[in-house]
């Protein structure tokens, strides 16, 4: 398994918040090989472990990343890490 890793600034957190439950969410869960998804928090700052089946489908999503980032947030870095172990 491999894990797609974002990190985000929140300049607006009400729409950030909904942009992520009615675009973000829906699209990620419904890409081929998606597995799990966290997305967290803390004060302005936004991060993300989204894990796929496979490095190839966690690659492709890293490609369509930047078209879900709305303006209330900045896209601060995006990167696919392969998951070692999980419980």
């Amino acid at each position: 398994m491999h894990a797609v890793v974002v990190t985000v600034t929140i300049k607006d957190r009400e729409a950030a918040d909904e942009h992520l439950r009615n675009v973000v969410v829906p699209r990620v869960s419904q890409s081929p090989g998606f597995v799990a998804g966290y997305w967290t928090r803390k004060d302005n700052t936004g991060l993300s472990m989204i894990v796929y089946e496979s490095e190839d489908a966690a690659k492709a999503v890293t490609e369509r990343i930047p078209e879900m980032v709305p303006e209330s947030v900045t896209l601060d870095g995006v990167d696919v890490r392969e998951v070692a172990v999980s419980a």
